[in-house]
């Protein structure tokens, strides 16, 4: 049985543990006595879709070893869909514990400030997924397609960001702060990698 190499197990120990360490500190969380079963499923589901936020980038870039290439943009659509899926559990249970302030975050009447960057990453999560699926079928060139794609990730990616920073919850200050800081500086880096922004091919 041949070794795993050194390299392919610290990116790989490094990107499980910016994963999972948010979701299982956040368990631990005192704030979780004083909340309804569906409350705290809905930030799960949340927690859930910022460590994804991880994953999309490395897999579009090609930057974890033994995901390359077709299997790494296989893994990227389906990473995709449950991004998709986290977002939408998480905004259904806060639906269903507090309809009004859902509407208010909706219609951008929120007095707070995270719940209108989460509902711009909420919408742009969503237009992102509908450009992969028509993708097509929509009279976009590749290059344009790229271009909006990549706009549309980097919203998620700051919309996300900074509304998780901005809330006070169940997510350990600590980990929140180097999860944010691991997507930001993976998605830029894959961005000026592919040279989506600069250049005529990507």
């Amino acid at each position: 049985m041949s070794q795993i190499p050194l390299r392919t197990l610290l990116i790989w120990s490094a990107v499980l543990a910016a994963i999972l360490l948010p979701l299982l500190l956040a368990a631990f969380s005192p704030l979780l006595q004083w909340r309804q079963p569906v409350y705290i499923a809905a930030g799960f589901a949340g927690i859930f879709a910022m460590s994804l936020l991880l994953l999309q980038p490395l897999l579009a870039g090609g930057l974890l070893p033994g995901l390359q290439g077709l299997r790494a943009r296989r893994l990227h659509r389906w990473t995709g869909v449950l991004l998709v899926t986290a977002v939408t559990l998480h905004v259904a249970g806060l639906w269903i514990t507090s309809p009004p302030d859902v509407i208010d975050v909706l219609l951008f009447r929120s007095p707070t400030p995270f719940s209108i960057w989460g509902v711009v990453a909420m919408w742009a999560v969503f237009l992102a997924a509908l450009l992969a699926v028509f993708r097509r079928r929509l009279p976009l060139l590749p290059r344009n397609w790229r271009l909006a794609h990549a706009a549309l990730a980097l919203t998620v990616v700051v919309g996300c960001v900074v509304h998780a920073l901005l809330i006070e919850g169940t997510m350990e200050s600590a980990t929140k702060m180097l999860l944010s800081i691991a997507v930001v500086a993976v998605t830029l880096k894959v961005v000026l990698d592919l040279k989506i922004f600069t250049s005529r091919r990507s």
